[in-house]
């Protein structure tokens, strides 16, 4: 356990919490949202040290009692029992952790191979995740979507939002961060007459949400384009350029939005999606920068290559990455994700952990 990050983690916490108890901070509520989410993720931690400091105090004083008294003993050997898994839970929670946990996501979603079929498959995982999310109680705003001829979607963006501050600084990205990948699906389609099993695929980009704070955006690195909206099969929806184009000239990133009736509102949305592409660009080179080994490994997901199977004749949902395999896909498009998510977050600790020890020995 390292103290000196105990006692950094610690004066934080103590300067978060007179931060808060200011009323002058109320002036600025991007900056309450940040000191409080920051507090509620650290709060856990200053928690798990007063209990450990709690029970090492009842140790020494029944240490004293039983150098009066023999018939104390039995007392000193349950609460020093008690020590190990206290000091083993802290130890954990002093190992970094993905600054952006606390972070709410935007999630794209695009229809891949497989025409129709895939499209449908994408309206699929759109509701999955919004089921899911009214499940913890987030809430989902869409900020873009272009639907496809038979009720799917080809191209969406979604925000997905806790209400308040996250408990214990686990917010939306904390869980929603291993979804990002190719998800790819094998079944019969509407579409096909013969009963034949075809496969098909989905991409999906989960990021955090970025805030202004985060990244800084010149305007002048920046080219807007406005054009005329256009529903499915690319026949226009309204009679003026509403729909915006915002290329990154630094990066070349590219957003455009359509799905608002103003200009103005399709701009805001493009601007939030942009934000947070490039906050991850911008976390992605600094690990490749650092040579963060702890991060290749935490980060399990491949977005390049498919992450997840979802098997309709079988009923099975597999995840390449972790070879988990579970016979309950029914329940997972239902909304049920906990069980393979809670699978890739222990792989996740299990990940760090390794790191952490990889990371010792070398020094």
């Amino acid at each position: 356990m390292s103290n000196d990050r105990l006692t950094m983690l610690l004066d934080e916490y103590a300067s978060l919490e007179k931060q808060m108890e200011d009323p002058s901070i109320h002036a600025d509520q991007a900056l309450v949202r940040r000191v409080g989410r920051r507090f509620a993720e650290l709060a856990p931690l200053f928690a798990a040290h007063t209990e450990l400091e709690a029970a090492r105090a009842d140790l020494a004083a029944a240490k004293e009692l039983a150098a009066e008294d023999p018939a104390f003993a039995s007392e000193v050997d349950a609460v020093a029992a008690a020590l190990p898994a206290l000091e083993e839970k802290l130890g954990e929670m002093l190992m970094p952790r993905d600054p952006s946990d606390a972070k709410d996501v935007i999630v794209e979603i695009k229809a891949g191979e497989g025409g129709q079929e895939s499209a449908l498959f994408a309206g699929d995982l759109l509701r999955m995740y919004t089921r899911y999310a009214e499940r913890r109680g987030w809430v989902v705003e869409v900020i873009d979507s272009q639907e496809s001829d038979l009720g799917g979607v080809k191209d969406i963006s979604v925000a997905v939002k806790t209400k308040g501050v996250p408990e214990g600084g686990h917010g939306v990205w904390s869980r929603m961060k291993w979804e990002g990948g190719v998800h790819r699906v094998q079944r019969v389609p509407v579409t096909e007459s013969q009963g034949r099993i075809h496969t098909s695929a989905a991409g999906v980009l989960v990021l955090p949400e970025a805030e202004d704070v985060d990244v800084q955006i010149e305007p002048g690195d920046l080219r807007i384009d406005v054009y005329r909206s256009s529903g499915p099969g690319g026949q226009s929806v309204n009679t003026t350029d509403s729909a915006v184009r915002i290329t990154h000239l630094p990066t070349g990133t590219v957003v455009s939005c359509q799905n608002e009736k103003s200009q103005l509102q399709n701009k805001e949305s493009a601007m939030r999606i942009l934000r947070s592409r490039l906050l991850a660009q911008a976390q992605e080179a600094a690990d490749a920068a650092a040579g963060d080994a702890r991060k290749a490994q935490v980060r399990t997901v491949d977005r390049s290559e498919r992450v997840r199977t979802y098997n309709f004749p079988q009923n099975r949902i597999t995840d390449h990455r972790i070879g988990y395999t579970a016979y309950n896909l029914d329940l997972v498009l239902g909304g049920e994700l906990d069980g393979v998510l809670d699978a890739l977050a222990e792989a996740d600790r299990a990940a760090r952990l390794a790191g952490e020890t990889e990371l010792s020995r070398r020094q």
